[in-house]
């Protein structure tokens, strides 16, 4: 499956292992993530790809906030 902007990703590595985050932008081998608690909207993570578990969920990221993100994100966290 193909990373798209708001998909909703799982970090496979780094600090943030195990977390869910959203996909804001790709570019090439790379995606920028964001959680809405350590990394914001306006300043995602730069990860690879490969270190990205990629779900089936997408959510608009039209008018999303921080604290939205985190909302959804967890509520996504309960379910999954």
């Amino acid at each position: 499956m193909e990373a798209t902007p708001g998909m909703i990703v799982r970090s496979k590595a780094g600090h943030d292992k195990g977390r869910f985050m959203v996909i804001t932008a790709v570019e090439g081998d790379f995606a920028f993530a964001a959680d809405g608690k350590e990394r914001k909207l306006s300043k995602p993570k730069k990860k690879r790809l490969k270190h990205l578990s990629v779900t089936r969920t997408v959510i608009a990221l039209d008018d999303l906030t921080d604290k939205g993100l985190r909302s959804c994100l967890r509520e996504f966290a309960e379910k999954g």
